[in-house]
């Protein structure tokens, strides 16, 4: 890949680069002192010295181990590894400090386009006296960058489906569209954001599937067995390995002699060297299947995965979410604990709280936690990770946030301040949801998580912030957009974590 680096970028890269001169300076909150403020100056405006993105990457590398830069294992091919690398990591082409410059650029648009949207509804005259480089009411800090930037992912899910040379049992990332009929799975050992472990895995998968008289399930109604490989990592090296079949018409004696199959490769074949921690198969009809829809059957090994963070230790099931970057995560979770000002008589609310990292981590600050999650398997894990770290003054929920919050939010007492989280999936909050907040008026204080502030996310932020609509049901008063933080958690793409505090 070094040796591509001298290639004119893509087209869509220019434009964003075009923008880098509205990156902030270095200077933009500059302070020196040795031992740099606690993070509750910090975020309160107390003038300070040194620098909000070197304080935070600072506290969060602080006893993080090195990851090794993944191994490339072969040359890349300029018609499909390169192409590959174009769609999966766009960005890989650029330095990462310019990366950074891209990623606030973009942020920093999609802020003021945003603002200006929620102005306008507000009936507040949008001036173009000002420049819209500097047209931003909320404060935008620097954005922070990731304490790892090559083989960050701690998760990878591999495609099976016809290679460049037509093999069927090949396991990768597609390029191409369905809708154009030009899908090809190439193999992803190049790319600079996947781990060598997760490569090697991937590899010894194809091995498998080209052994096997079993064909791939490439389109459902045409048949075929085996499917995705799901690779998830610690960063001690723990290694758990998931893969989806369809079983089509086999009867359970015929499941299980492909179950024995797999599991006695890659336990004393030649997967064995892949060193797995654990390895699950999961039996599914659908494209996504949920534990409850089809359990994980666990072939062999450990249940779970275990992961070290803001001095918790937590536990992953295979089904959970966790954020993809650990190193990056912790950095993700500081700046949204300092964010929400929690003290001894907040309740914390956390909206689609995974497995209860954000809530937990603050547990020590706040009267109490209640987190809310649709997946079980992360809520039993949110719970688990409570009850070993000691931690008693959280409870936790399973469900839909639109069904559970606002009973939720009833039953507790009028005038305890509570302040919440909410860090959805891309498809955003349910309007339920948005209303619950808005007209729980003890609600003063808000963060806002966001990887994509696109689509039904955007919605989200204006309605939060938008005049009381009674044909909405929104009557509470709006929230005002306060500061954002873009974190860094995905180097050589487009995609940046976006950290937003409203208060009302």
């Amino acid at each position: 890949m070094a040796g591509l680096k001298r290639r004119v970028p893509l087209h869509s890269l220019r434009y964003f680069i075009s923008m880098v001169g509205l990156f902030s300076k270095p200077g933009l909150l500059p302070w020196y002192a040795r031992n740099p403020p606690g993070w509750s100056q910090l975020f309160l405006g107390t003038v300070c010295k040194g620098d909000f993105t070197r304080v935070i990457a600072t506290k969060c590398q602080k006893g993080q181990k090195s990851q090794k830069k993944p191994s490339h294992l072969g040359p890349l091919d300029g018609s499909w590894q390169e192409r590959l690398a174009d769609v999966v990591t766009p960005l890989w082409r650029l330095s990462y400090e310019e990366q950074l410059k891209v990623k606030f650029a973009a942020q920093k648009k999609i802020l003021q386009r945003l603002e200006s949207y929620i102005q306008m509804l507000n009936g507040v005259s949008v001036t173009t006296a000002v420049p819209k480089s500097e047209r931003l009411s909320c404060l935008l800090h620097p954005i922070i960058p990731s304490p790892v930037i090559n083989g960050y992912r701690n998760k990878s899910t591999f495609s099976v489906n016809r290679g460049p040379d037509g093999n069927p049992k090949t396991v990768g990332f597609y390029l191409g569209t369905w809708r154009d009929g030009n899908v090809v799975c190439v193999q992803s050992n190049h790319l600079k954001n996947i781990p060598e472990k997760h490569s090697q895995v991937a590899q010894y998968y194809e091995v498998f599937l080209r052994q096997s008289p079993l064909e791939p399930c490439l389109v459902f109604h045409e048949g075929g067995y085996w499917r995705e490989l799901t690779v998830r990592t610690n960063s001690q090296g723990h290694t758990m390995a998931i893969i989806t079949f369809h079983p089509q018409k086999l009867s359970q004696e015929e499941l299980h002699v492909q179950k024995e199959i797999v599991k006695e490769f890659f336990i004393r074949g030649p997967g064995a060297a892949c060193g797995l921690t654990s390895l699950y198969f999961q039996e599914s009809t659908m494209t996504r299947c949920s534990h409850q829809q089809s359990p994980y059957q666990l072939l062999f090994g450990e249940p779970y995965i275990f992961e070290e963070l803001l001095s918790l230790k937590i536990r992953i099931s295979p089904d959970a979410f966790f954020q993809i970057n650990t190193a990056g995560a912790e950095m993700l979770y500081r700046t949204v604990g300092e964010l929400t000002g929690v003290n001894s008589d907040t309740i914390l609310l956390d909206i689609c709280c995974g497995t209860g990292v954000i809530g937990l981590s603050l547990a020590q600050h706040t009267s109490r936690v209640l987190g809310i999650e649709l997946v079980e398997q992360a809520v039993e894990d949110a719970r688990w990770t409570a009850a070993f770290n000691g931690i008693t003054n959280s409870e936790f929920h399973t469900g839909q946030a639109e069904k559970i919050l606002p009973g939720l939010l009833k039953s507790k007492e009028d005038g305890q301040s509570i302040v919440a989280v909410v860090n959805p999936a891309r498809a955003g909050l349910h309007y339920k949801v948005i209303q619950a907040i808005r007209n729980f008026r003890a609600i003063h204080t808000l963060v806002f998580v966001s990887c994509k502030l696109h689509g039904e996310s955007t919605r989200n932020v204006i309605e939060l912030c938008c005049p009381p609509d009674p044909a909405k049901k929104l009557l509470g008063e709006p929230f005002v957009l306060q500061q954002a933080v873009p974190v860094d958690l995905f180097p050589h793409t487009p995609h940046c974590e976006l950290v937003l505090l409203f208060t009302r």
